[in-house]
């Protein structure tokens, strides 16, 4: 399996964090709404000018600025 950076993905493809190099309060934040490893992410779509980037993950949508997104790696099946 590859492993990308989240900002990576196209719109429609999916796979599962296994790293977040955010620190801090935004970290922590992200995590209390379920953003941890493991868990399956789907790039829903990207704003036309390319920032933010809309995800969805546990039944719900997150919007995350790419330079963030770049901090966060998911392992994309093959």
């Amino acid at each position: 399996m590859a492993v990308k950076a989240l900002n990576e993905l196209q719109p429609k493809e999916k796979g599962r964090v296994v790293y977040i190099g955010l620190r801090g309060k935004f970290r922590l934040k992200l995590m209390d709404m379920g953003l941890v490893k493991g868990v399956q992410v789907e790039v829903l779509g990207i704003a036309p000018l390319g920032d933010p980037m809309e995800v969805k993950l546990k039944g719900f949508n997150l919007s995350i600025r790419k330079q963030e997104a770049g901090l966060i790696k998911v392992e994309i099946p093959d």
